[in-house]
């Protein structure tokens, strides 16, 4: 709990008014993802939103998971619509970026392209050797959002305080 309360210590925390988004693009946002090896995937079980960490790479476009038996596999083999969420931000939070993937996940099956799966920078968590499955999150819509303190005088429509 201290360090918790380290964390939120506000009172430390230089105070910057007001915020201003901007869209990035889906050419940047590729870029991003790719800076990046673990996210966060959003998948619905029993109709309640489950949001669990995940390590990934990006392969032509789409988001590559090697996975164990369990929530994701499961999601990708009954074709869920699911939302992939990579971010990252300056210590206080204040200035960062986000990126967010959705499409449909799937298990790579077909011979030919669980080979080239097989062949991704992508470790397993699984210390057992049981993430032997590979979810392929078919991009859909990518969309991102960078953030950060605007100077006095400088506020858009997109500022808030």
């Amino acid at each position: 709990m201290v360090g918790r309360l380290a964390f939120r210590d506000t009172d430390h925390m230089p105070h910057y008014g007001t915020v201003v988004f901007n869209e990035i693009f889906p050419e940047e946002c590729l870029t991003l993802l790719d800076l990046a090896d673990v996210g966060r995937i959003g998948v619905s079980v029993h109709a309640l939103p489950v949001i669990l960490p995940v390590n990934y790479v990006i392969h032509d476009g789409d988001v590559v998971l090697r996975v164990s038996s369990g929530t994701k596999l499961a999601a990708a083999t009954a074709g869920a619509v699911v939302a992939f969420e990579v971010d990252h931000h300056d210590h206080h939070g204040t200035s960062g970026w986000s990126v967010l993937v959705q499409g449909r996940a799937e298990e790579i099956v077909d011979p030919g392209e669980l080979t080239q799966a097989r062949m991704l920078p992508l470790h397993s968590w699984a210390f057992d050797g049981s993430a032997d499955h590979y979810v392929r999150i078919r991009t859909a819509t990518i969309s991102g959002r960078r953030f950060q303190p605007v100077e006095p005088g400088d506020r858009t429509d997109e500022s808030i305080s």
